[in-house]
Parts: C-alpha cells; sequence; structure tokens
C-alpha cells in the first residue's frame, strides 16, 4: 500500500449531496480537505427524481442555505421550474420545490468544488479505513494508496455491495452505470457496527418524443419563481411544464401478471424499501380497490429528451414495464430509454451515532447521508453538511455544532436517526417536528444565519444582508405595534370596505393585521410605509403578529424540556448498576447510549418515570466523579 504524501484535515469518502456538503463545508471552514470518489464525472448526480425540496425537504434545504452550504443556490441556478406547496395552508407546512436540470445542477456543484479553496478532487474506490491501534489516521483505495487524515466523512450513498435488480436478474453496482463499492461495509461489521441492508428504487427514463403531451395535464410552476437560497435576487433560468397522467385498471391488470417475476414479491430483494415512496406494483398490491394512480412526467433538463414518471418506480422484468407504460393514457407509443430498477445496499445502524453524526465506536469518524438509512437529496445534504462542519470543528478543537429539535428540522432528523435508529429508509415529513411553527420555511436564515456566521461558513457581505433584514423586521413591528388609526378618509374607506366600521380610532396595526380578514398587504392600501416594506419583511411580520399566541406556547414547550435536552449522560455510566429501572429500560439505554436525558426521554419504551429514576442518579454519578 502507497502511501501519499500529504495528510489532510478532513477526508470524504462519495460524492453525491451528502459529501458535496461535507466537503465544502470542512474546506470553507478552513480545513485542507479531500474528497475521494469512485466517479468524478458522477458528482452530486441527481440518480433518482430531478427535483429539489418538497414538504419537509424543503425546509431542510432553507436550513443548509441559512448555515452556508450549496444545495439552494446549486437549485437556484440550474432549476427549471418553481413551485411552492400548500399554499393555502398555514406557514408552517408551505414547502419549496423546483425541478432540475439534471446535467447542469452535477456540472455547476462540479464547478464550485473544483474552484474551491483548500479542497482537493480525486477519483478512486475507498475498500477500508487505516486505523493505527485504536487511532483512526486514515483511507486505503483500490488502486493501493493509502490517504491520511485527521478526521474521515463517509457519504456511501447507495453504493456499500450495492446490487441491481431488474425483475429476477441482479448484478453488483452502486447505480446504474456505475461499480459498487466493496469491502468497506465488512469491514465496518469486523469494527463492531450494526450493518443492515436497505432498498429503493427508480422509474424508467422515457423518451419524451414518443408521449403525446396534448392529451395530458401540463403543471406549471410559479410566476415569478421564488428562489431557494437566501442569497438569490432571481431566478434566470427558462421555465418549462411537468404534465401529470394517470395508470388505469389495465395498467394494474399488467403489473399483476408480473408479480412471479417481481424480486419484491418472489423474496429475492432482503433489504426493507420506503414505505412512503412505495413502488407501482406495490401500490397497486396495497390498494387493490384504487382505480388510478397519479404520475407527474417531469423534464430531465431543456437539452434532453429524457422525461422522468415520478411515482412510478418499479423492479418488475423489462417485458413488463414497456407494456405497463404503454398503457398510461398519452404514453401508448412510449420508448424507454434506461428501465426501472430496484436497489439494495449496505447502511450502517445510526443508532451507533453521536449528535454530532461522529460514530461512538471509532473516535474523528463521522457518516452522512444514506449510510445512516435516509432517503433523499436533501437529507443527505443535511447531514452531510453538519459532519463536514463537526469534522472541522474538531481539527480546530472545538465543541460540535447540534442542532436542537426546537433549532431546526435538521435538528430533528438527526435527534431521530441518533436516538430511534431506523429499520427502514427515513424521510423527513414536516409531522415529525413537534415546534414546527417555529420550525418554518420563511424563518430559516432567522434561526439558523448566525450559526453559520460563528462556525464560518456565512460570508460577511451574506451576514451583513442578514442583519439589516433582522433590523428592519425589529423595526417594522415595532412600528405597527405603536402606529395608530387616525381614522383619516383613506383609513375609513379601507375599514368600510372591509366590514370593520366597529374598528375604534387609536387601534394599533399590529390589532388591525391580528384580523383574520386583514392582511400586511391591506395595510399597503393606505399607508405609504407599509407600501414601501420589503416583501421579505412584510411576511414575517405578518406572521409573528397572526401566530403569536402559537408561537410564545411553542417557545415555552421549549423551554420546559430545555433542561433535558442540555443534561448530558456519561458515556461511561452503567445502565445495569442503576435501581429503579426496569431490565428492559436497562438494555435498551445500553443499547442506544443516549447523550441526553433529551434524547433518552425519546426511546421508545423508557418511561418518564424511569426519567426520573435516572436523573436521580445522574446527580449521585456526578457526586462521585467529583469525590474520586
Amino acid at each position: 500500500m502507497h502511501c501519499y504524501e500529504t495528510e489532510y484535515d478532513v477526508i470524504v469518502v462519495g460524492a453525491g449531496h451528502a459529501g458535496c456538503e461535507a466537503a465544502l463545508a470542512a474546506a470553507r471552514m478552513g480545513c485542507f480537505t479531500l474528497l475521494l470518489t469512485i466517479n468524478l464525472d458522477a458528482i452530486a448526480l441527481m440518480s433518482c427524481n430531478p427535483a429539489i425540496g418538497g414538504l419537509a425537504k424543503g425546509h431542510l434545504v432553507k436550513e443548509i442555505d441559512a448555515l452556508g452550504g450549496e444545495m439552494a443556490k446549486n437549485i437556484d441556478a440550474t432549476g427549471i421550474q418553481f413551485r411552492i406547496l400548500n399554499t393555502r395552508k398555514g406557514p408552517a407546512v408551505r414547502a419549496s420545490r423546483a425541478q432540475a436540470d439534471k446535467q447542469l445542477y452535477r456540472l455547476r456543484m462540479k464547478r464550485v468544488l473544483e474552484r474551491q479553496d483548500n479542497l482537493l478532487l480525486k477519483q478512486g474506490e475507498v475498500t477500508g479505513l487505516y486505523r493505527e491501534g485504536d487511532e483512526l489516521r486514515g483511507v486505503d483505495t483500490r488502486s493501493g494508496i493509502r490517504f491520511l487524515g485527521k478526521t474521515v466523512v463517509l457519504t456511501t450513498g447507495t453504493f456499500m455491495r450495492g446490487l441491481i435488480h431488474i425483475g429476477l436478474t441482479n448484478y453488483p453496482g452502486g447505480r446504474a452505470g456505475d461499480l459498487p463499492s466493496v469491502g468497506l461495509s465488512d469491514q465496518l461489521k469486523e469494527l463492531g457496527f450494526l450493518v443492515g441492508r436497505l432498498k429503493t428504487g427508480t422509474p424508467a427514463r422515457l423518451d419524451g418524443r414518443t408521449i403525446d403531451f396534448a392529451r395530458l395535464e401540463a403543471q406549471y410552476g410559479d410566476d415569478p419563481p421564488q428562489p431557494f437560497s437566501f442569497s438569490t435576487e432571481r431566478i434566470t433560468m427558462p421555465q418549462v411544464p411537468c404534465h401529470i397522467a394517470y395508470t388505469n385498471p389495465r395498467s394494474h391488470d399488467i403489473i399483476r401478471s408480473g408479480l412471479d417475476r417481481s424480486p419484491l414479491y418472489a423474496g429475492v430483494i432482503e433489504g426493507v424499501g420506503p414505505r412512503y415512496c412505495p413502488s407501482i406494483e406495490d401500490k397497486v398490491v396495497r390498494f387493490p380497490d384504487k382505480d388510478r394512480h397519479q404520475t407527474f412526467i417531469e423534464p430531465e433538463g431543456l437539452d434532453t429528451v429524457e422525461v422522468y414518471p415520478s411515482g412510478m418506480s418499479t423492479s418488475l422484468p423489462i417485458d413488463i414495464q414497456i407494456p405497463f407504460y404503454r398503457s398510461i393514457e398519452g404514453l401508448e407509443r412510449v420508448e424507454i430509454m434506461r428501465p426501472a430498477y430496484a436497489i439494495e445496499y449496505d447502511y450502517v445502524d445510526p443508532i451507533q451515532l453521536h449528535a454530532s453524526l461522529e460514530t461512538k465506536l471509532i473516535r474523528n469518524l463521522y457518516h452522512a447521508g444514506q449510510i445512516n438509512g435516509t432517503s433523499g437529496y436533501e437529507e443527505a445534504a443535511a447531514q452531510g453538511l453538519m459532519a463536514g462542519i463537526n469534522a472541522a470543528l474538531r481539527v480546530r478543537g472545538r465543541k460540535p455544532l447540534v442542532l436542537e429539535r426546537s433549532d431546526a428540522y435538521i435538528g430533528v432528523m438527526i435527534d431521530d436517526l441518533v436516538t430511534l435508529g431506523t429499520k427502514e429508509p427515513y424521510r423527513m415529513f414536516t409531522s415529525r417536528a413537534e415546534y414546527r411553527l417555529l420550525l418554518r420555511e420563511d424563518n430559516a436564515d432567522l434561526r439558523l444565519r448566525e450559526k453559520g456566521y460563528d462556525i464560518g461558513l456565512v460570508a460577511d457581505r451574506e451576514f451583513c444582508r442578514f442583519l439589516q433584514k433582522r433590523e428592519q423586521i425589529a423595526a417594522e413591528f415595532e412600528r405597527i405595534r405603536t402606529r395608530r388609526l387616525q381614522m383619516d378618509a383613506a383609513e375609513q374607506e379601507f375599514l368600510s370596505m372591509h366590514s370593520l366600521a366597529d374598528m375604534q380610532k387609536g387601534t394599533t396595526f399590529e390589532q388591525l393585521l391580528r384580523r383574520p380578514e386583514i392582511t400586511y398587504a391591506g395595510l399597503t392600501e393606505f399607508d405609504d410605509v407599509s407600501r414601501e416594506t420589503p416583501p421579505e419583511v412584510r411576511e414575517q411580520v405578518e406572521i409573528q403578529v397572526k401566530y403569536r399566541g402559537y408561537i410564545e406556547r411553542q417557545l415555552e414547550q421549549v423551554e420546559r424540556s430545555r433542561k433535558l435536552e442540555s443534561t448530558q449522560l456519561p458515556a461511561e455510566l452503567n445502565y445495569y448498576s442503576i435501581n429503579g429501572l426496569t431490565t428492559e429500560v436497562r438494555e435498551k439505554l445500553a443499547r442506544n447510549r443516549p447523550d441526553t436525558l433529551g434524547q433518552a426521554s425519546r426511546i421508545p419504551g423508557v418511561t418518564p418515570a424511569a426519567i426520573s429514576v435516572l436523573a436521580i442518579a445522574l446527580k449521585s454519578h456526578t457526586w462521585e466523579k467529583q469525590g474520586q
């Protein structure tokens, strides 16, 4: 094994969405970073749907941006349709989503990585970790090169022992067209990690020239399109529509005819698939009474005819795939350019991670992305960002950055993973966040921008812009709190128009805005200052006024739980020696090794009574340590 002469601060393994964010974060924080990937031409490749964001996922992208990550900027520069989802619902569950030009997205991210100071990119398959004694010292590659590093971030995606299935035919692959990673997961098992098997899938890619789009329902994006990044002023890419199509009873009969050759139903696939993104054969079997299933026909880019039929993933044999896709109205003559397939891969149970994403078994080793059992580009990128940040902070001798459940969706996701583990692909939902009214897309910068600046990821120019926005919000909130109706002609006309004749002189603008029928846009009808207020300031003021009671209630809940979240549990604590805990609770605590009382309280089966016993035992443990 040839030892490369350079020692790196951070080595990132894998250049998917997690690896890109991890490498950029570490390098931007001043660490000499190496990014190793099996194929340099597949950096940030969208191996499944050509889109970023969606329900809860859009929240993650906004938070990545607020902390100084790249994903939001990348989709803003390459997106070809932008939509805000759930606009008729409250601000907590509104979410951004954008179709990407798949190749432009990949190429721009590669360009950003190549131009980043402190970052080197190299092609190579990592086959093992290199350790000297118990100390992690770097990684070994299949080409016989050993790279030394102070910290290592594993972002292996679906590549660890990846196995692709099309019908009863299967072959090794990290995704279609790429080789798998072999050897690394075996070593992780030998080191004591709990390695499991998961499955995911992707639809066929179809030739858009063979689809009759005139018979499909067009779906256009928002006009004007709203950017993801707080730094993007406007979207400049051309915008295109998607199209909606539906399966039918004939489609379902075709699927049923091939179930005996489906690897999913023939018992060939061992891994557990995603519950919330099932294959089309799964949908047909689970919902036999449903006459049709919807698909969005999404363009893969401006300069390609390939389209992506969202929601139509399958691992059925190709002789079933062809008639199935052709059974859909408007797709009767469709040609498949790339067949659909399922893929199985190894993951490591995230219960063996600290909240910093550092592994509990090996110091200075971090895991991020699908290796932790998650699904989705956004979930991966958010973990990669946090792992890269914390690897860099370790090199700098600083404490890790851990986001609480009340700080960010990123904090909710990581806490779910490291506290509960997962036996199926984990996907982010707004329902997972108990403080979701606090964790809105619109206020991600107010929650996280300062944290990103403090660790060195947010540039001075962007931070100054943020400070200006925050000051404007505070000033405008104070203005409407003290500005009162004078009952001049313009105000009286406005009140009469909105049937608010009962309003009295001296009513504040804040009180007026609390009325459900009044929006901030209404204030602009008679108030000059409101007309000149920037839209992002208007939005924050209106939400804070209208949801003030609910927001204050959630803040009180956060404060009550803060003591539990901040109380650390010593790594050496012997749970079997604590009187008052049941055997079941002891076993779960010993297995999970939670970092805090808050984490312990969320382990299924660990009761509030057990937490009280644990808190008392913790005080005794502290006194014993002090007396030694």
